[in-house]
């Protein structure tokens, strides 16, 4: 199976926080890891941010004005554009009812302030490879996995990579093995604000993926998207 060459794109953070010092030290260090960072001071700002945004992480506090952290916790597990996006809480409330409160609320994790960045960072880096470096999917039928981190697919033993958008589209669809993407959320989340593309480029993007993989990987539903098969 032939190689192509692919950049390794690196996940996108939204952190959110009301205190203007906090957000600089952490946007700090985490731009310095790679990673690419947009920040927000309330919940709403939060809100509107991540639909444009789409990041892969989102790092909320608690208290916050206009709209708390809970609150947009529960509204983004609303959004069907942030399927698959990670929430951890970053707050100085310890208290566990507050902790309970924010993983009720659909958080994945509850991480408590004040916290070294080297700490921070590590947290990050294992809430980010636990979601989505390492995905497998094997059965009798399936053997598929995706390695964001090395930026390989390892399809039936065969080992290559795949170019950017193709990468997205794959990764996007193994997110959720079986679930339904419809066409809005593979442009948002895919192709964002980069360039204007139709239901066309989504079409070419899935025919090539089936060219490279095999046709029986992903699922055309007809009328509303597509998803990988199990």
């Amino acid at each position: 199976m032939k190689e192509l060459k692919a950049e390794k794109i690196m996940p996108k953070i939204l952190l959110v926080d009301d205190e203007s010092d906090i957000i600089d030290l952490i946007q700090y260090n985490l731009e310095k890891e790679g990673y690419l960072v947009a920040t927000a001071s309330n919940g709403i700002e939060c809100l509107q941010i991540a639909d444009s945004f789409l990041p892969d992480l989102i790092l909320l506090d608690v208290m916050m004005p206009e709209m708390d952290g809970i609150e947009a916790c529960v509204e983004l597990r609303r959004n069907k554009l942030l399927q698959g996006v990670i929430i951890a809480f970053l707050s100085a409330r310890s208290e566990d009812f507050t902790k309970v409160a924010g993983l009720d609320s659909g958080a994945d994790d509850f991480i408590t302030k004040p916290i070294k960045p080297r700490l921070l960072i590590s947290k990050v880096n294992s809430l980010l490879r636990r979601s989505n470096v390492n995905q497998v999917l094997k059965n009798d039928k399936i053997s598929l996995e995706i390695n964001r981190e090395k930026y390989i697919v390892i399809c039936d033993g065969n080992e290559f990579t795949l170019p950017k958008k193709e990468f997205e589209l794959l990764a996007l669809l193994f997110s959720k093995p079986g679930n339904v993407f419809n066409r809005e959320v593979i442009l948002a989340k895919v192709w964002g604000d980069d360039i204007v593309v139709g239901d066309r480029t989504i079409d070419v993007h899935i025919r090539k993926l089936r060219e490279k993989i095999g046709n029986q990987y992903i699922k055309t539903v007809k009328g509303v998207g597509y998803k990988l098969k199990l």
